[in-house]
């Protein structure tokens, strides 16, 4: 078990299973939680079960069949996933709070002007 690369999409997907840890959630409500794309999500959470974060499992046939749509793939975040996902994001949320190097510290005030 790797460990994800911690992106900003990666952290807001982790943040949205990490909201009802217990719960199943199939990927449009990811994608809705997390307000990216799907073509975005679905291989964050590929790479999230790969490295033994979340497990997925497919909607059984007759409910999809039943409710007239495609078949749906729930994800979950696993309980050594969420301690993992917890401490990802408190690191990441710590390296955001670094004072910012010299030359991304000058920003522009006015007329071209560097502070």
């Amino acid at each position: 078990m790797g460990s994800p690369r911690m992106t900003l999409q990666t952290q807001l997907v982790l943040r949205a299973l990490l909201e009802e840890p217990a719960k199943q959630r199939y990927g449009l409500e990811l994608c809705a939680l997390a307000g990216l794309p799907s073509g975005t999500i679905y291989p964050i959470l590929a790479r999230l079960e790969q490295a033994g974060w979340t497990e997925s499992t497919w909607e059984d046939p007759a409910v999809h069949e039943e409710a007239g749509r495609p078949r749906r793939r729930f994800y979950r975040i696993t309980e050594d996933g969420a301690e993992r996902a917890r401490l990802a994001l408190a690191r990441a949320y710590r390296a955001r709070k670094k004072p910012l190097p010299g030359w991304a510290a000058a920003h522009p005030v006015g007329d071209g002007e560097v502070s």
